[in-house]
Parts: structure tokens; sequence; C-alpha cells
């Protein structure tokens, strides 16, 4: 019987774990082989170069400055998403009028979602050229219009060394930002009402409930969403290739450059695949720190109701 049980069990995992192996453990394995060579993504053959590739990597001051802005994204994008993603969501569940405040959202909650979600469904393309023409650096942008009512000049937003990457960073969260809020959303739904309508009667206010009963019963949701963004804003490629000046260049300067950006650069536009693997093994290490640390130092005692 139980080797009936054992043989059923490995007859069901075999091909979905063949499967894995062959499409995303295989590709993983053959990137750190290739960060070895000097391989061009087009010839047949490939020469071993050993340590050559992250040696240059190490000096390369581009990849340095890359470094600095993926840190920096790592550092904003999910402060400021999973702050207004918990901030919308709590007003949107418990942030209705004063006499039932804790156990009731605001009206209309439901199409609210709808809206902050509607930024996420969109195609990241898609968000970047919409937006560019938010930032569009002559006085039809939207922005630059707000500007003029108050007799500001316009700002080359995507054109400025110090107006760039903040600006990107800036989409970034507005396109982020309605997941969390349907993400938060659910896992405050699943809270007890009579937890809240037990604080309510204590005559706990809003702010107190929501630190000391809704995040900590919430905690997992919010620790899983930190992952997530911290993920996404390792990346931001899509939009900063749709986004930065002269083509997706990472400029101007490179004060829009970002690891996965100068690494399709390296790779599809210089013809260096040797290299631009390497940079993709150190974004996935740094990937890994990032979750390891933040699962790491975010990790709590679990509550249950």
């Amino acid at each position: 019987m139980q080797y009936g049980k054992y043989r059923f069990i490995v007859g069901m995992l075999v091909v979905p774990v063949a499967l894995y192996a062959v499409f995303v453990l295989s590709p993983y394995a053959q990137s750190f082989y290739i960060s070895f060579t000097n391989w061009t993504g087009f010839a047949s053959s490939k020469q071993w170069v050993g340590f050559a590739n992250y040696d240059k990597l190490w000096h390369d001051s581009v990849f340095w400055t890359s470094v600095k802005h993926n840190l920096i994204a790592l550092v904003v994008v999910p402060v400021a998403t999973i702050g207004l993603g918990l901030f919308f969501a709590a007003m949107l569940n418990t942030g209705g009028k004063k006499g039932s405040a804790a156990i009731e959202g605001v009206r209309g909650s439901s199409f609210y979602k709808v809206v902050y979600f509607f930024p996420y469904v969109l195609s990241i393309a898609v968000v970047g050229v919409l937006w560019s023409f938010v930032y569009d650096s002559t006085s039809n942008g939207l922005f630059n219009g707000f500007l003029k009512a108050f007799g500001v000049g316009p700002v080359d937003w995507m054109g400025s060394t110090s107006t760039a990457f903040w600006a990107i960073l800036v989409v970034m969260v507005w396109t982020s930002v309605g997941f969390y809020v349907v993400l938060f959303s659910a896992a405050m739904g699943s809270i007890p009402r009579e937890l809240y309508e037990a604080v309510l009667l204590d005559g706990a206010s809003r702010w107190a409930t929501f630190w000391k009963l809704t995040l900590p019963l919430m905690w997992d949701s919010v620790q899983v969403g930190v992952v997530y963004i911290g993920i996404q804003a390792l990346d931001l490629f899509a939009l900063v290739s749709t986004m930065s000046a002269a083509g997706g260049s990472g400029g101007p300067d490179n004060s829009t450059q970002v690891i996965a950006n100068y690494l399709y650069q390296t790779g599809f536009k210089y013809g260096q695949f040797g290299y631009a693997t390497a940079m993709g093994v150190a974004l996935f290490i740094l990937t890994l720190l990032m979750a390891g640390l933040t699962l790491r130092l975010s990790r709590r005692e679990r509550l249950e109701y």
C-alpha cells in the first residue's frame, strides 16, 4: 500500500519537475557558465576567460552607477508603494464614518479598488508612452501645464540628470500601488469583524486599531508584498527603455541607467553576451540577498485568530 502511494506521488511529480529543470534550472546553470566566457551571442563557439568578465564588471563605472540607481529604487519604491497601498487599503476597508470606523470602509470602496488597480493591468510600454506625454518638456505636458498656471517655466523632466530617474520612480509607484491596495484589502477583509468590534468597544482610535490589530494580523501579506515590489525595483528595464532619453539608453548621461537595461544594451547592442551574462549573475545574487534579508529582518511571531 505504501509502495503504491509513493509510486503515485513520483509519477505525478516527475513531469513537472523535469519541465522545471529543463526550462528554469538549466538556463540558470548555462548563464553561470556563459558568464565565464567571451561569447558574443551569435558565434557557435565560446572561449573560456575565467573571471575576466567579473573583473571588468568590478572596474566598470557605468555598472556601479546602475547598481546605485537600483539600490535607490530598492529603498524608495517599496517604501512608497507599500506605504500608499496600506493607507488606501485601510481607508477603503476601515476608514468609514466615525461611528463605525473600525469595521466599515468608505462608501464606494469597490469602485475605488477598480480605479486603483487599473494602472496595474496596463502594459508597461503603454504606461511609459503615456507618462512621456505627461512629462513633455514643453508647456503641453500635464506637469508643465500645471506649473505654467503658477508662472513657472517648463521643466525638462526626462532630459535633466537631476529629475529623470526620480520621474521614472514616480511612474513605477503609480503603476504598482493598485495591486497592493487589492492585496492588502483582501488581507484586511479576512480579519474577523468581531475583533474590530471588540477594540471599538474599548475606545481604540483608528491609528491604534491599524497598528495594534490590522497590521500584525496581515503581516504575512505585507512581508510578501515587500519582497515582490523589491524584485520589481531591481528590474525597471521596461520603464527605463521606454522613457529614458536617447531611445532608452539610460540617459541623459546614464542618470537613469539600471542593471537590467545596461545588461540588455551590452548583450544585444554591443554583442558582449558573456559580459552581459555576468551582469545577470550579479543581479541574480543581488535579488537573492534582497529577498533573504527582507524575509529575515521582517520575520516576527505569527499571529493567529
